[in-house]
């Protein structure tokens, strides 16, 4: 008989023996009381039609090492493969964005080092010189930005990636100041927009989720200002510093939680307990989940 996987929002996973399905626990970590063994089902409260995979409170998020591409296996509460994702990073296309930047860059460099030449006061050429490399700069940042590959992401019924069961659409290849990503039904049906806001980041991490209409249906934020502060200034501490998320909507109503367990592999707890009625599209939750992790670059 296979053993229990009890996740902890905390972002702790324990594997137990499966005499313990169903007995009332504290996590070690964080105190928290958790019921081993799998819950009762819920009649489901998102769209209909939506697929058993995604009708769930608790997602097991397991990034595989050693890829090029981003991938994850999507994990059950009690340990079972439910769904696959991956996101595409095109590494050859996106040093050829990279490469036709420089050259961009160069040409600049070369119109103002021409236009030196001419002489004058030195003052002038002084400060047309700094003009001139901050002009590079923002050619080289503008043109390899422009030029880099869309990087979608698709989720899969498994890993052989015959059937696709949601698609998140990246919007934008330049964004300045706001990036947005498109949650798409296999069909093309728009599900949410996800939007992050850079300056927004700057002191505190937070994804707003909108409905197809562009009204805010929820926000995703990192789950303390102080530790959000101390990664600013010591970053992650080799994991120590774990960057986690709430799920929040309304009147500051946390219905939900993205964190990150302590270990060398990158593995998240995806936990939606808190939303038992299943107001909030699980499918929009997994992919915001995917995207605080590889949209943040984790």
């Amino acid at each position: 008989m296979p053993g229990v996987v009890v996740p902890c929002p905390c972002g702790e996973v324990y594997e137990l023996k499966p005499e313990y399905a169903g007995r009332l626990l504290l996590c070690p970590a964080c105190g928290r009381r958790l019921r081993a063994g799998p819950r009762a089902a819920l009649p489901p409260g998102g769209a209909p039609g939506v697929d058993p995979a995604f009708d769930r409170e608790v997602f097991l998020l397991r990034e595989r090492v050693l890829t090029i591409t981003a991938k994850y296996e999507v994990w059950s509460a009690e340990g079972t493969p439910i769904l696959y994702v991956e996101r595409p990073t095109y590494l050859i296309r996106t040093a050829l964005a990279y490469g036709a930047a420089f050259v961009a860059a160069g040409i600049v460099v070369g119109l103002v080092a021409r236009a030196a030449e001419s002489g004058g006061d030195p003052g002038l050429l002084a400060l047309l010189g700094l003009a001139g490399y901050g002009l590079a700069v923002a050619t080289f940042i503008v043109v390899s930005m422009s030029l880099r590959p869309l990087r979608h992401v698709t989720v899969y019924r498994d890993d052989s990636r015959r059937e696709v069961l949601l698609r998140v659409r990246q919007d934008q290849r330049f964004a300045l100041l706001t990036r947005t990503y498109t949650v798409l039904t296999p069909g093309g049906e728009p599900l949410a927009r996800l939007r992050k806001r850079y300056i927004h980041n700057i002191v505190r991490k937070r994804w707003y989720v909108e409905s197809p209409a562009g009204e805010r249906v929820a926000i995703a934020v990192e789950d303390s200002i102080i530790l959000s502060l101390l990664r600013r200034i010591l970053g992650s501490l080799f994991g120590a510093l774990r960057t986690n998320f709430l799920f929040v909507r309304g009147d500051a109503e946390v219905f939900g939680e993205f964190n990150r367990k302590f270990t060398l592999l990158d593995r998240y707890v995806l936990d939606l307990s808190l939303d038992p009625e299943r107001t909030f599209d699980r499918r929009v939750a997994l992919a915001l989940g995917v995207m605080l992790d590889t949209g943040e670059r984790r």
